[in-house]
């Protein structure tokens, strides 16, 4: 304890963070000042949580580790954003992380707040091998449904990677016209490193997008609620009317343009045309 002082070694292995010596953790231990005793309880405390999320961690990264084990290096995670909101695109993203990648911190996007998920995503980008991110526009929502524009979003994403997966994991949904091997998995953003991954990257970029439309339409909110059903959102809309940013095959928005519900949507058998036309 003569080179440094209680002081000094907090801010060493406490703040930084820095890893504890055995020779100095010895002689923390043998100091039966409450300071030293601090000290050590504060790095018990991180050795803990560093454990916990390793455990976590492995526990995201079982099925990339079951296929990356398999030789399938490529896995791709996928995951749209924006589904329910009344305005806005829906945006989606995949992302191919490299084998044994650890990201902390890394979870569904609907999990963390605006700060951790654009570190995250800035992390993200770096260590992926590739990652993309699409757009469906409102006027495509309109035309083909927001199902379906989530499929074309996702689908858009993928054919968007620096180079085709081996495996697709994708959040609860199939990509039937992609013939690459997949595997839907419910709740996926919570079970899976790389569509946790992909909801993140999908949910900034489309916050993103939305910060630029509440600039170019005044009013609405959208740089708050991004577009979702919200009190705040209903007001504007009573009070502004509906923008060319808003859904109009969306109850809410049909509601106060004054036109009438929409018959229900064709079933999945006529809805090739509108998915493939234009894409093919």
């Amino acid at each position: 304890m003569t080179r440094y002082s209680l002081d000094e070694l907090r801010q060493r292995y406490v703040v930084e963070g820095r890893p504890l010596e055995a020779s100095v953790e010895e002689i923390l231990r043998a100091d039966s000042r409450g300071g030293a005793r601090a000290i050590l309880v504060a790095i018990e405390k991180r050795r803990f949580e560093n454990r916990s999320e390793g455990q976590r961690l492995r526990r995201m990264l079982r099925y990339e580790t079951l296929l990356w084990d398999q030789g399938q290096d490529a896995v791709a995670g996928i995951d749209e954003a924006g589904m329910s909101p009344l305005a806005g695109p829906v945006s989606a993203a995949a992302v191919i992380l490299k084998p044994g990648t650890r990201i902390i911190g890394i979870d569904d996007s609907k999990k963390l707040d605006a700060n951790s998920r654009e570190a995250l995503a800035i992390e993200i980008k770096e260590k992926a091998a590739s990652w993309s991110v699409a757009f469906v526009e409102v006027e495509e929502i309109d035309t083909i449904n927001i199902y379906w524009a989530g499929i074309l979003a996702m689908r858009r994403a993928v054919e968007g990677l620096g180079f085709t997966p081996q495996h697709l994991l994708i959040d609860a949904k199939r990509l039937k016209d992609i013939a690459i091997p997949q595997q839907p998995i419910i709740k996926g953003d919570t079970k899976s490193a790389s569509i946790a991954a992909a909801s993140i990257l999908a949910k900034v970029s489309r916050d993103a997008l939305m910060r630029t439309l509440d600039m170019r339409y005044p009013g609405y909110g959208f740089a708050d609620h991004k577009g979702y059903p919200v009190r705040a959102h209903y007001a504007a809309l009573t009070r502004l009317g509906a923008c060319a940013a808003h859904r109009r095959s969306f109850g809410p928005v049909r509601e106060v343009l004054g036109l009438p519900p929409l018959p229900p949507w064709p079933l999945a058998s006529e809805r090739v045309d509108a998915l493939s036309g234009p894409e093919a």
